[in-house]
């Protein structure tokens, strides 16, 4: 068997070797070019060396033939011809493996089937594809020739062992200075040259080429597009040396105007926010400086309140960096100070009382026009040309009266003691200073005024009266108390005493000293029964001392055996006069003996 080539004289044969051997239906592979336009093509002829009086039938079976796709190839069966009856596509088929068949007229197998593979030869018929239109990467601005960035890869369909699919890389166009390069192998895209500079150009686009036949076939174009990243390489800059500034004094927490900065850094990165300092011209700690997180610029407040009259003018130093640490390489900059000059404004101020509350004193039972004080305040407004004037805002008791020039306080009536208006002793008044400014200020000034105790009431005896047993010991003592008008310290202690004037009192009667309130009036000897009226003199602890002499009518009784009177109608005129000691023991032990 064998095949002859279109236009070969003979068909082909296979060589037979000096021992005979059984023959071989065999057909070498047979190559055609995809895209083959004349069509039908003949590809091979066929021949079987068993051949028969009637011929032979030949047919072909496979892929292309019976199986899909369908009728790709046909054969003549009596000729042997094979034939190509469509244009092929490498990149769909690179091959085709057929059956061949040598049949006699009956139908019956001459040899048996043999191989035939038809290989489809390519054609550079498919430019190279990007895997993607557009490629992006980043590099930080600064880098080194030679850090790569990205790759822009592409495939191509064709025999990847041929030329056809040898793609070669290149940069059509990436602007001035060639600042990339391309691997023209891998399409590694890498940095070419020193300078990379964001501020200066933040993105670069290239166009790349690949292209098969190793540079010289089908081209197909991408974009490349680069980013350059921030680095803090440019310091923050104030737009000019000195800035001035207004406000009020007295003004807290206010802000006073804003120093102006230009960074070439990426806005709202670490590297572009400022961070501000005032070095110099205020060692108070008056004002405070903060950024304002969209500007970038430097907002200056008052921290403490100023006051013009001691310091109308500031004048600062202040410094700007950035809150990200600058790069080696970055420059140094000549506005990274700036003089913030300050004018302090005056305004009207109130008056201030600087003694708030004022306390002074004054005796109780002060005349009419007694001083009291003299109430002022004064007006911090020192360089303004004011004169304040004064009047009572709250006198409860309508008791003073207030010079409205000078501030002098006097009492415009006596002021009767006890009073509601007091409170503890204190009476408090409320004064009010304005000044004369448009529109005026004004402050309220305390006057508490402390009613001083004057010893003016002696003790009284209380009560005047009472009952005794005229026998000395049991029931024979009186027990006495009195009270005072006047407040701590004029009042108690009290001490009590028989009349100075009248000695011969004490061979009848003593007085001993019970408590700071009270004392024991005792019989020294028996006595007959009867009133008796005893001088006392009675006086406090006060400064000085109030006495007085009062008389105290003591009713002598009969005793009993305990001690008690028993002259009941004489204890019924007497009833309640007064307690006599042996009683005040007696409902003591009771109440205590009750608890």
């Amino acid at each position: 068997p064998g095949a002859a080539a279109p236009g070969s004289p003979q068909a082909w044969r296979q060589h037979e070797s000096p021992r005979r051997v059984k023959r071989a239906w065999v057909i070498p592979p047979i190559s055609v070019s995809e895209n083959h336009k004349r069509i039908p093509h003949l590809l091979v002829q066929i021949k079987s060396d068993k051949q028969q009086p009637g011929g032979v039938i030949y047919s072909i079976k496979g892929p292309g033939v019976d199986e899909e796709p369908l009728g790709i190839f046909s054969i003549d069966k009596f000729s042997g011809k094979v034939f190509l009856n469509a244009m092929l596509d490498r990149e769909e088929n690179d091959r085709f493996r057929l059956k061949a068949f040598a049949l006699d007229l009956g139908g019956m197998t001459l040899e048996d089937p043999t191989d035939l593979e038809i290989i489809v030869v390519d054609q550079n018929d498919n430019r190279p594809l990007f895997r993607q239109d557009v490629f992006t990467g980043h590099v930080v601005e600064g880098a080194e020739p030679g850090t790569c960035v990205m790759t822009a890869d592409a495939t191509d369909a064709d025999d990847p062992d041929t030329d056809n699919a040898a793609l070669r890389y290149s940069i059509l166009e990436q602007g001035a200075a060639g600042m990339f390069s391309i691997n023209a192998t891998t399409g590694e895209i890498c940095t070419a040259q020193p300078g990379l500079d964001r501020e200066t150009m933040g993105v670069y686009n290239l166009t790349v080429q690949a292209a098969d036949m190793s540079g010289d076939g089908l081209t197909t174009t991408a974009t490349a597009v680069i980013y350059l990243e921030d680095i803090n390489d440019n310091p923050p800059e104030f737009t000019k040396e000195e800035f001035s500034m207004e406000v009020e004094e007295q003004a807290a927490g206010v802000d006073v105007g804003k120093v102006f900065v230009h960074d070439k850094d990426l806005a709202g990165s670490p590297n572009w926010l400022a961070k501000f300092t005032i070095l110099e011209g205020d060692p108070e700690g008056a004002f405070a400086i903060r950024t304002d997180p969209y500007t970038n610029d430097g907002v200056l407040s008052v921290a403490k309140p100023l006051d013009h009259e001691v310091r109308d003018r500031f004048e600062l130093t202040v410094s700007v960096q950035n809150e990200q640490p600058l790069e080696p390489t970055a420059p140094t900059s000549p506005r990274a100070l700036a003089t913030v000059r300050v004018r302090v404004r005056d305004v009207n101020e109130a008056p201030i009382f600087r003694d708030n509350p004022r306390r002074v004193s004054v005796l109780e039972g002060a005349p009419p026009g007694t001083p009291v004080t003299t109430y002022t305040a004064s007006d911090p407004d020192t360089r303004q040309l004011q004169t304040l004037s004064y009047a009572l805002l709250y006198d409860p008791a309508d008791w003073l009266q207030l010079d409205p020039h000078t501030g002098t306080v006097r009492t415009k009536r006596e002021l009767l003691h006890p009073s509601a208006f007091l409170q503890g002793g204190w009476y408090i008044a409320l004064v009010l200073a304005r000044d004369d400014a448009e529109p005026p200020l004004s402050a309220t000034g305390t006057l508490s005024i402390e009613i001083l105790e004057v010893n003016d009431h002696p003790p009284l005896l209380q009560p005047p009266a009472g009952v005794v047993c005229g026998r000395p010991g049991r029931g024979g003592s009186l027990l006495l108390g009195a009270t005072d008008d006047d407040r701590p310290p004029h009042g108690a202690p009290f001490h009590y005493q028989l009349s100075p004037q009248h000695p011969q009192l004490a061979r009848n009667w003593s007085i001993t000293r019970f408590n700071v309130t009270h004392a024991v009036l005792a019989v020294l000897v028996e006595l007959p029964e009867g009133l008796y009226s005893l001088p006392l003199l009675l006086r406090d602890s006060g400064t000085p001392p109030q006495e007085r002499q009062q008389l105290l009518n003591v009713s002598v009784c009969h005793c009993g055996r305990d001690g008690t009177c028993e002259d009941g109608a004489l204890a019924a005129a007497t009833a309640g006069a007064g307690i006599t000691l042996g009683a005040l023991m007696i409902i003591l032990g009771s109440s205590i003996l009750l608890l």
